[in-house]
């Protein structure tokens, strides 16, 4: 088993699963309680979508893949032009000091976010949000809910640090191609590479189409 990552899932559903829909709808209206109670706009989930042109060639990867793009995220704020190298075989990369401060201030969307579950709503807020209810029925999933814009925000800013190159912020097509191909060769960052990949693609599709971002 691993993490996937996925946008579009009420719609999916719906035609596919209306009980599970019907579920889904109910972890949607919780994450609009935590909104409202941050004075924020309520997240409306598509019911209908067009084809999605996600262009990360992995889907998904082990639970673990994440906590070497936070750690490159983490290093490239406490260190504004740091260049990443490959995690040593045997370190654990969630363990780096550098993710711990910034798990400590609760600042960063990316790092801030359950590994295995949770949601990302295409609504822009400046802090991870947190569910003030203590009953079981209406606990947000993951715990803590991030925005898709913040979280675009800080894939681009360590972009540089992993040798990703945007242009006023966006990906080529020419560009992703080799990201792609990096992710694949199972050596150097190929894990930074196959979690940024597909965050990014997430995060492009989630403010385009309005569709939150799942973990599951």
């Amino acid at each position: 088993m691993g993490l996937a990552i996925s946008v579009g899932r009420l719609a999916d559903f719906l035609e596919h699963d209306p009980e599970g829909a019907e579920w889904f709808e109910g972890d949607f209206d919780i994450v609009n309680q935590v909104l409202a109670a941050a004075d924020l706009p309520p997240h409306a989930e598509p019911r209908e979508l067009p084809p999605l042109d996600l262009r990360a060639s992995l889907r998904g990867f082990p639970y673990s893949f994440i906590h070497y793009l936070r750690r490159a995220y983490a290093h490239c704020v406490v260190s504004p032009g740091w260049t990443a190298t490959p995690v040593a075989d045997g370190v654990d990369p969630s363990e780096d000091p550098a993710i711990q401060a910034a798990l400590d201030v609760v600042e960063s969307h990316l790092i801030c976010h359950s590994d295995a579950e949770g949601f990302y709503v295409p609504v822009d807020f400046e802090d991870v949000l947190f569910s003030e209810s203590e009953s079981e029925d209406e606990a947000l999933t993951g715990g803590m809910l991030g925005s898709s814009y913040r979280l675009r925000d800080e894939l681009v800013q360590v972009a540089p640090a992993l040798g990703i190159t945007l242009i006023d912020g966006q990906l080529s097509d020419e560009e992703a191609a080799r990201v792609n191909a990096l992710a694949v060769k199972d050596e150097g960052l190929h894990r930074e590479y196959a979690t940024w990949m597909l965050l990014y693609e997430m995060a492009r599709l989630s403010i385009a189409h309005k569709t939150a971002i799942v973990f599951s």
